[in-house]
């Protein structure tokens, strides 16, 4: 039987396990979810929600869930453009499905954005014109980030004049509403930081150690499946922007299936795109989460893994 857990105020616990790819997340959450006897593991990974993606994402295998319930992993089609919104709806679900069969939800994943927009809401920014999006993405980035100094000064004073992506979306927003996308963040609604009793932890081990991982685990992940699983994915001929086309691996991979590169050359690709990836996963986790959430920077072996569970289940029992 699993202890009754007394959260800060009556609300319901909440263990959110953050940081970059390789860091040891998933192990941790088992063990967490072990520890307390009545833990529910709820992905937070962009990637890991695609059925297509269970190697090329690292997505836990039946081994390592451990019999540990897991959520949102693989409950979505490649030909589907997830996105951050829709994953905070399906979390928010989870969660209360979870605080009603009167289990403890854990949040696992490295997608920044996923937590933010579930934490603190999303900005209720209305469905941009597709004729505006086009002509706005369409522009050269100097265009657009000069257009976007005469319309958003602040904006364009804090973004780099080389982003496209964040220039093009604070143009697009600006020339469509009429409002700033700052301002329109200031609206934001439908987060739950308020509502639950939260015990985070970032894992933000060191970097040599983390790059040694992400290069192992491409050497497993080509060694077992991962080509074949590609492969696969490829000969559905699916739209090549969507994301789970363009998951770490997959392009690699494609390349090699065209003969552009050998095995070896796509090994060495995904490995180097993996590492650039937690590279950007680390600086926002060590700068993005507000400044009390706990990080931990050494390396994760079994032992500290344990004793890491063991903290958060005090962190959830305690509030």
């Amino acid at each position: 039987m699993a202890s009754p857990l007394i959260s800060s105020a009556h609300r319901p616990p909440l263990a959110l396990i953050a940081g970059p790819t390789a860091s040891g997340k998933s192990a941790l959450a088992v063990a967490l979810a072990k520890s307390l006897g009545n833990g529910t593991v709820i992905n937070a990974d962009a990637s890991q929600v695609y059925a297509d993606l269970a190697i090329l994402s690292a997505r836990p295998t039946d081994t390592e869930m451990d019999g540990v319930p897991h959520r949102l992993f693989g409950h979505v089609d490649a030909a589907e453009p997830h996105n951050a919104a829709r994953w905070a709806d399906e979390a928010r679900a989870a969660i209360a499905a979870a605080h009603e069969a009167g289990d403890v939800p854990i949040l696992v994943g490295g997608t920044g954005l996923y937590f933010r927009t579930l934490l603190t809401g999303i900005a209720p920014v209305p469905q941009i014109d597709p004729r505006i999006r086009e002509t706005v993405r369409a522009m050269p980035v100097a265009q657009a980030h000069a257009a976007l100094a005469g319309l958003d000064p602040e904006a364009a004073a804090r973004l780099h004049p080389a982003d496209t992506t964040r220039v093009a979306r604070a143009l697009e927003v600006v020339r469509a509403t009429g409002r700033t996308l700052a301002d329109w963040q200031q609206a934001r609604a439908g987060g739950i930081a308020d509502a639950v009793a939260l015990a985070p932890l970032v894992l933000l081990p060191p970097r040599d150690w983390l790059r040694d991982r992400c290069d192992a685990r491409l050497v497993q992940m080509f060694d077992h499946g991962a080509v074949a699983e590609a492969e696969t994915l490829l000969a559905r001929h699916l739209d090549p922007d969507l994301p789970a086309m363009r998951a770490i691996g997959v392009p690699q991979i494609a390349s090699h299936l065209r003969g552009e590169i050998g095995r070896a050359g796509a090994l060495e690709a995904a490995q180097a795109a993996t590492r650039q990836y937690a590279k950007r996963q680390y600086t926002w986790f060590r700068h993005q989460p507000p400044a009390g959430w706990p990080r931990h920077t050494e390396s994760l072996n079994i032992d500290s893994i344990n004793e890491l569970a063991i903290i958060l289940r005090h962190k959830l029992l305690t509030g």
